[in-house]
């Protein structure tokens, strides 16, 4: 009951990744239909209820469009787990800033990178140039595509890709 189910605007916008507990409630209150249904049934006493994967609301939701949150986790996954300055891919992985707090660098995308104890140990509290130090790629917010926000989830749901695609 804890699946991850998908959820579309009326127009076919990905908005959401809620469980599949909510979605069924969603379904028998009449606010959403089921598009796809890709896990099978749940059994109750007097029905058989097919298991949502996909979702759509019936009514029309507006929202401003979505920006990835500024986390550690994302910070991460926007670097591909990789030391903006040597390219190491290990285990003990930090946040830097590219200029430190203590010089004014505020924690912003463009600011925080990805980097190994060893080479933030090596910057220190300086700034790039003067560490003798340059970074693989430029940092900077990533894209606030759905296929970027819900792409975790799109290994184990396959069936979600024709509706991420495009947005």
């Amino acid at each position: 009951m804890n699946e991850p189910v998908l959820v579309l605007n009326a127009n076919f916008e990905p908005i959401h990744v809620c469980s599949t507990r909510r979605a069924i409630t969603l379904i028998l209150a009449g606010k959403a239909g089921m598009i796809a249904n890709g896990r099978g049934h749940i059994r109750t006493i007097s029905q058989l209820i097919p298991r949502p994967s996909v979702i759509r609301l019936e009514s029309q939701i507006h929202r401003p469009r979505p920006r990835v949150q500024l986390t550690r986790r994302e910070v991460f996954r926007r670097d591909n787990y990789t030391c903006q300055y040597c390219g190491k891919r290990e285990g003990n992985l930090t946040i830097d800033h590219v200029i430190p707090r203590h010089m004014g660098g505020r924690p912003t995308w463009t600011n925080l990178v990805t980097a190994c104890s060893s080479c933030n140990h090596r910057k220190g509290g300086r700034k790039v140039e003067e560490a003798h130090m340059h970074l693989l790629h430029i940092p900077k917010e990533p894209p606030a595509e759905a296929a970027y926000i819900f792409g975790k989830h799109l290994n184990e749901n396959q069936e979600w890709v024709p509706f991420i695609s495009g947005w």
